[in-house]
């Protein structure tokens, strides 16, 4: 993956992360869970520019699996992203709710 993909990847495991609920009724694959991302990735390509997420990235954000998206919110990404409000925005621009103290990675929401 590229530099842009990688940045997209990570705008994007911030926004699936922080939707998604911590319980799941099966555990995924890790071969599941590299598609999913991949899935996620291609579907939310427009907030790498700063844009909206598309509603194929919503959709994306409802059915992805916590446990796939959540090893990989490190403080690097974080500091990639920069801000965790920003990404609560766009979940919510999703018309999802944001849980409170949700911890994924090295994320709680506040």
């Amino acid at each position: 993956m590229g530099g842009g993909a990688t940045k997209i990847m990570v705008v994007l495991m911030v926004v699936v992360v922080v939707v998604v609920s911590a319980a799941s009724a099966a555990t995924p694959t890790a071969a599941q869970c590299q598609q999913e991302r991949w899935l996620a990735v291609t579907a939310c390509r427009s907030l790498l520019d700063g844009g909206f997420p598309s509603p194929q990235c919503c959709q994306r954000a409802r059915v992805s699996h916590a446990q796939c998206i959540c090893p990989a919110v490190t403080p690097a990404v974080m500091a990639i992203v920069g801000d965790v409000n920003r990404a609560i925005r766009l979940i919510e621009s999703c018309h999802r709710r944001v849980p409170h103290h949700f911890k994924c990675g090295c994320v709680t929401t506040p």
